[in-house]
């Protein structure tokens, strides 16, 4: 599994991140009554763009996609739980207002991929979300269809794809996610944890999740995405001296008191704050090596359900649904959203993390994960003790 209860409210521990992110960065309405607006990189595309058995969901109005939709009654997801950046509220939305069921199997980003190409045309899941690294292998595999939602517009050129063949709604910022009854002194810094005793979970490095924490400690220490051998040096380190927790970071691993320090992103480590209740969790955003990055979401080529898809999608670019992911510690992508007054002291101010490293190139990033993935495996997995 890769992500744990629904956000139900914000609490103190958003403040604390807000604060702790002023050393880390971030860069950046439809009409129901109009077409998915064309953009400059629409007119290269091939001609009649993506088909499936619901046709081509550009071509539909908000309105007609709507209907469709409603008709079809059910979104099947998966990596997309409740507790992650609190999709909960989303999955909410499509039953209160369109009455379309939902469920959810929990899985990796790679999982994902896997599915979609292991089904083929069988398909039996609608839409996923993907680490923006992963997001190259879905339209290279031809996994995915499009969907430009009627924000396309006011959606920053690096969190789209072509055709909308995936779409980034949200972003997050590294978070070191602390047990405070365990541990004695909050690491605020990659430095902080070499210099420490703390044995630290990242999740498997086949994930988004941890490809991302791998990444963002190369920036700590001198790297970048072209140059992880610092990375390398500080987790092969930490691996000789037993000081890598091989759990997942999921919520139920934190609550049961078997990770005392796992890397997350804020959109992961504010929920998982609020709903643990069994010990007092603190989030921190590192000094030293932040990466500001998201996730994208893709429609499955042979979704069963692809109008049901596509108007997910459509409701997480809606002011509604730009809000809850930014209540839940992600940071909204529509350049033109304005978190509404009430919330501006609850949420992560873009102007608190513009010293964090925002991951544009999704194929340079994409190798970078590729090669975080495969030299693990080769020199630090065998270190491991399992």
């Amino acid at each position: 599994m890769k992500r744990s209860k629904k956000l139900m409210g914000l609490t103190a521990v958003i403040m604390g991140v807000v604060m702790a992110t002023a050393a880390c960065g971030s860069s950046g309405g439809g009409s129901a009554e109009t077409k998915a607006p064309e953009s400059a990189a629409a007119s290269t595309e091939a001609a009649g763009g993506d088909t499936s058995a619901a046709g081509d969901l550009n071509s539909k109005t908000v309105d007609e996609l709507t209907e469709a939709a409603k008709a079809e009654g059910e979104v099947v997801s998966v990596g997309m739980p409740d507790e992650w950046a609190d999709w909960a509220s989303l999955w909410k939305t499509m039953s209160d207002t369109y009455g379309i069921s939902h469920n959810d199997t929990d899985m990796s980003s790679s999982e994902e991929l896997q599915m979609f190409a292991t089904e083929g045309e069988k398909g039996t899941k609608d839409i996923g979300d993907v680490g923006y690294g992963f997001a190259g292998q879905a339209v290279s595999e031809d996994l995915v269809q499009g969907y430009k939602t009627s924000y396309w517009d006011s959606v920053p050129d690096w969190a789209k794809g072509e055709d909308g063949k995936w779409m980034v709604a949200y972003t997050g910022v590294t978070t070191f996610l602390v047990n405070t009854d365990q541990v004695d002194k909050v690491p605020t810094s990659w430095q902080d944890i070499k210099d420490g005793d703390y044995k630290v979970a990242l999740g498997p490095l086949t994930g988004g999740n941890a490809q991302a924490a791998f990444i963002a400690s190369a920036y700590a220490f001198g790297g970048d995405m072209n140059n992880l051998d610092p990375a390398f040096e500080f987790w092969t380190e930490l691996a000789k001296a037993g000081r890598i927790n091989t759990l997942d970071i999921t919520q139920a691993n934190f609550e049961s008191g078997e990770i005392s320090v796992g890397v997350v992103w804020s959109f992961t480590g504010i929920p998982y704050s609020k709903n643990i209740s069994q010990y007092k969790m603190q989030a921190v955003v590192p000094s030293d090596g932040c990466l500001q990055n998201g996730y994208a979401s893709v429609i499955n080529k042979y979704a069963p359900h692809p109008n049901a898809a596509a108007l997910t999608r459509e409701t997480m670019f809606s002011d509604e649904g730009q809000t809850y992911l930014a209540l839940a510690g992600a940071i909204p992508t529509r350049e033109d959203f304005t978190i509404a007054d009430e919330y501006k002291d609850q949420v992560i101010s873009k102007d608190d993390i513009a010293n964090a490293v925002l991951i544009s190139d999704a194929d340079a990033y994409s190798a970078a994960c590729e090669t975080a993935k495969t030299r693990w495996e080769e020199e630090v997995a065998p270190l491991l003790v399992q």
